[in-house]
């Protein structure tokens, strides 16, 4: 983590500003942003001796609507440039947005947009399913999924560039199309997939229980996700934390970005980690936001000294552990670590009589009864 604080608050606030970090010309941007606050309500929490606080309060918050709208718009314009051109291609195409945006956990007014582009050619299926067990699936594909992938893929970066020839497409991405700049005012991920009927979408004919494949394009082969299932678990469980775990995802989000460490902890696992997190501590940020920093702290500080315990942790749909690599515990480690030293600090701005080598366990109890 950035050490000093007060560089910490502004790169919050740049983070959080929608109106930065993009090409779009001024005008258009002011058109977009002029109903957005100059300043948030978390900026003005705490006391003015007490930046700590106010950076893990403003690390919580939802980004504003108005910024999520931006975002959603951006991807609808991409969509629908897409989705003509394709058709001139012969590719039927649909399109679904996925990742932090959808569930609520971006952090940043300019974060990219995950815009899933399904190929309607086929769809794949799991043979132990209950209709196809039955025997439901009676029409075969002409083509795997390789190949309609990599046919989509390649269309995908042609048509890009046509609708939109002022902005950057990047191609060098192994699961998206990443673009930015001219007028888009935020960065598209276009991930190419098709759909993938799952044992429980097969049982259940619910939406948020269907799986995607989406290629990988430097491995030539094909990955199976179930994005929409993630979202509706991640989303059902901070109803029953009252918000609180949302905020704890983002609070971690916005510390890794803000680390002086390698956080080598990618934003679907540490959404993963907090749905792991006590309830009832998370509850308890409903009347004591700071209790959300306490619970946060000890959930990741268990994890980080019982790797032995962090390795029998699946992510929410139980479809493969959170921590499948060296790499990822090691991120785990770092993200603890800064969590440590912001509840330090954030202590030290409410107790500073106390002595500075206290209880982690006492600090949390102290600023879990704070209203700030």
């Amino acid at each position: 983590m950035a050490r000093d604080i007060n560089q910490r608050l502004q790169q919050l606030r740049i983070r959080r500003d929608g109106s930065r970090g993009t090409a779009m010309d001024s005008a258009t941007l002011g058109s977009i942003f002029r109903s957005a606050p100059p300043i948030e309500l978390w900026e003005s929490r705490g006391t003015g001796d007490q930046p700590n606080t106010r950076y893990a309060l403003g690390s919580m918050q939802a980004v504003s609507d108005t910024y999520t709208r931006v975002s959603k718009d951006t991807a609808d314009r991409v969509a629908n440039q897409l989705k003509e051109r394709l058709a001139k291609d012969g590719i039927d195409a649909e399109f679904k947005l996925q990742g932090s945006v959808p569930l609520d956990v971006h952090i940043k007014g300019v974060s990219d947009v995950d815009l899933l582009t399904l190929s309607n050619e086929l769809f794949s299926y799991h043979p132990n399913g209950i209709k196809a067990l039955r025997g439901d699936y009676t029409n075969p594909a002409r083509r795997n999924s390789l190949g309609v992938l990599i046919e989509l893929r390649s269309r995908v970066e042609v048509r890009l560039e046509e609708a939109f020839p002022a902005a950057k497409v990047d191609k060098a991405g192994a699961k998206a199309v990443k673009i930015s700049g001219g007028s888009l005012a935020r960065d598209v991920d276009v991930v190419p997939a098709h759909w993938s009927d799952t044992v429980q979408y097969q049982a259940t004919g619910r939406a948020s229980d269907r799986g995607t494949k989406i290629l990988d394009k430097r491995a030539m082969t094909t990955i199976e996700n179930q994005p929409f299932r993630h979202i509706e678990l991640i989303g059902a469980r901070c109803d029953l934390s009252g918000g609180g775990l949302r905020k704890a995802i983002r609070l971690c989000k916005n510390v890794k970005a803000d680390s002086d460490r390698k956080v080598t902890l990618p934003s679907f696992d540490i959404a993963s980690v907090m749905y792991h997190a006590d309830l009832d501590a998370l509850r308890h940020g409903r009347y004591y936001e700071l209790s959300i920093l306490a619970e946060t702290q000890r959930h990741l500080d268990v994890l980080a000294c019982s790797h032995a315990m962090a390795q029998t942790l699946y992510v929410p749909d139980g479809s493969r552990l959170i921590f499948d690599t060296a790499e990822k515990l090691q991120g785990l480690n770092e993200l603890s670590r800064d969590m440590d030293e912001l509840l330090s600090a954030v202590h030290a701005e409410h107790a500073p009589s106390y002595l500075s080598n206290q209880l982690m366990s006492e600090k949390r109890q102290t600023i879990s009864a704070l209203a700030a």
